[in-house]
C-alpha cells in the first residue's frame, strides 16, 4: 500500500503542496484538509454587482526571479491566461534582513556588500522557461492579476487537485495531532480522525504549535514565538473621481501617521478590473503599532474605525473627498508573520530537532521564509519535494 500525506491548511502554500506531491513520480495518496469553508488564505477576491474586482488580500504577483517565473509555470499548466505585487506589516525595527529579505542576505554574504552582490547576482542556476515567462519578461511585467481576482488561482488548483483524486475536506478544523507506536500519525477532526504517513503543515506556526503530541514539545515551543500581526483592509470606490498621481500605490511612514500602511492604487495597476462604467478603487491599509496598541487598551475594533480612518487617508493624502460608492472592511487577523531578530536561529532549532527526532512532519506556508505569494507557493513546492525525494514534474 502507498504512503498517505495529509496537508494541513487550503492557502496557497497548502494547495502548491498538494500539487506538486501529485506530479511525482510515484505520487501517494493526498488529503487536503481546511478548517474554513473556504480555500485559498488570505487570497480572496470579491466582485461587485458593476462587475469591479475588489482584492482582501495579495491583489498581485511579481514575475521576476525564479520564484516569480515558477508561479508562472503553475499558472500555465492550469491553462490560465494573465497580468501583479505586496509588503510587511509591522515594526521594522524588530524585523530581520536574513528572513525578510533573503536575497538581499545572500547577495551581501556572497559579495560582502548588498549593492554589489545584486549587481553580480549570487550565482543562481538557470530560471524556467515557458511562453508565459517570456511574455512576461518581452511586455516587462511588473505584477500581474488575473482576470477575475487573484481568487481565481486558488480555485482553479482546487479544481485540478480534486480532478486528480486528492480528498479535500473543507470546514474541518484539526482538534489535534498524536503520533501511532508504528510512527503514524493521528490527526484528529473533532468526530472523526485520520491516519498519515507524513504531514506537510501549511498552517501558521503558532496554531500548529498548539496541536503537536507531547512528543514535539521543543518544537512547539519554538513555533510559538513565531507571531503575526493583524492588519485592516479597506477597499473604497469613487465614481468620477481621477488619482492626482500616478503608480502601484504608497506606502506611509510612521512618523508620518501611525495608523495608515500604505495605499495601493488598484485601478493603475488593473484598470480592467474597474467595473462597468468604470470607477476609481483604491485600498487603504491599516496596521502596525496603532492596531497593536488599540486592541491591547481592549478598544472595540469596528468596521465604522476603520472606514473612517480610511476614508480620512484617502482625502488627505489623495484628495478625494466625496464619500465612496462603495466600501468593504476586512480585519485579517495575525495575517503576516513578522520575521523578528532570530528568526533564523528559530528555523535551524526547528529543523534540527525535526532531523533528530525523524518526525515525519515538514513545515511550509508564510511563518517560515516568506510572506509574498511566491514564496508560499514555492514553500509548498519544496515542502512536497522534500517528502517524495524528488522534483515533480513541474
Amino acid at each position: 500500500m502507498g504512503r498517505t500525506v495529509i496537508v494541513l491548511g487550503g492557502g496557497i502554500s497548502g494547495l502548491a503542496a498538494s500539487y506538486h506531491l501529485i506530479r511525482g513520480p510515484s505520487p501517494p495518496k493526498v488529503i487536503l484538509v481546511e478548517g474554513s469553508k473556504r480555500l485559498g488564505g488570505w487570497i480572496r477576491s470579491i466582485r461587485g454587482s458593476d462587475g469591479a474586482i475588489f482584492e482582501l488580500g495579495p491583489r498581485g504577483i511579481r514575475p521576476a526571479g525564479a520564484l516569480g517565473a515558477r508561479t508562472l509555470l503553475l499558472v500555465a499548466s492550469l491553462a490560465m491566461d494573465s497580468l501583479c505585487r505586496g509588503v510587511f506589516a509591522g515594526n521594522s525595527r524588530e524585523l530581520s534582513i536574513r528572513s525578510c529579505f533573503p536575497s538581499l542576505f545572500q547577495a551581501e554574504q556572497t559579495h560582502r556588500s548588498i549593492l554589489l552582490g545584486l549587481l553580480l547576482g549570487a550565482g543562481q542556476s538557470p530560471q524556467p522557461d515557458s511562453s508565459l515567462i517570456r511574455q512576461a519578461r518581452a511586455e516587462r511585467w511588473s505584477q500581474w492579476s488575473l482576470r477575475g481576482g487573484l481568487e481565481v488561482l486558488p480555485q482553479a488548483l482546487h479544481n485540478h487537485l480534486a480532478s486528480k483524486g486528492v480528498t479535500v475536506l473543507s470546514g474541518q478544523p484539526v482538534c489535534g495531532l498524536s503520533l501511532q507506536p508504528e510512527g503514524r500519525w493521528k490527526v484528529s477532526l473533532g468526530d472523526s480522525s485520520l491516519e498519515a504517513d507524513h504531514i506537510i503543515s501549511a498552517i501558521p506556526a503558532s496554531e500548529l504549535s498548539k496541536l503537536l503530541p507531547a512528543e514535539a514539545a521543543p518544537l512547539a515551543r519554538i513555533l510559538s514565538t513565531i507571531k503575526a500581526v493583524s492588519v485592516a483592509v479597506v477597499n473604497l470606490q469613487y465614481r468620477g473621481a481621477c488619482l492626482p498621481v500616478q503608480g502601484f500605490g504608497h506606502l506611509v511612514p510612521s512618523s508620518e501617521d501611525p495608523t495608515v500602511l500604505g495605499i495601493v492604487y488598484d485601478s493603475v495597476a488593473f484598470p480592467e478590473q474597474d467595473g462597468n462604467p468604470p470607477s476609481l478603487r483604491v485600498t487603504v491599509m491599516l496596521g502596525g503599532y496603532w492596531l497593536q496598541k488599540l486592541k491591547a487598551a481592549g478598544h472595540q475594533l469596528s468596521p465604522e474605525l476603520f472606514q473612517q480612518q480610511a476614508q480620512e487617508a484617502a482625502a488627505t493624502q489623495l484628495g478625494l473627498k466625496e464619500p465612496p460608492s462603495h466600501c468593504l472592511v476586512h480585519l485579517h487577523k495575525n495575517c503576516i508573520p513578522q520575521y523578528t531578530i532570530g528568526h533564523w536561529q528559530k528555523l535551524d532549532s526547528a529543523m534540527q530537532f525535526l532531523t533528530a527526532q525523524r518526525l515525519p512532519l515538514t513545515l511550509a506556508g508564510a511563518s517560515y521564509e516568506g510572506v509574498a505569494v511566491n514564496d508560499c507557493i514555492e514553500s509548498g513546492r519544496q515542502a512536497a519535494v522534500a517528502v517524495l525525494g524528488t522534483e515533480s514534474n513541474s
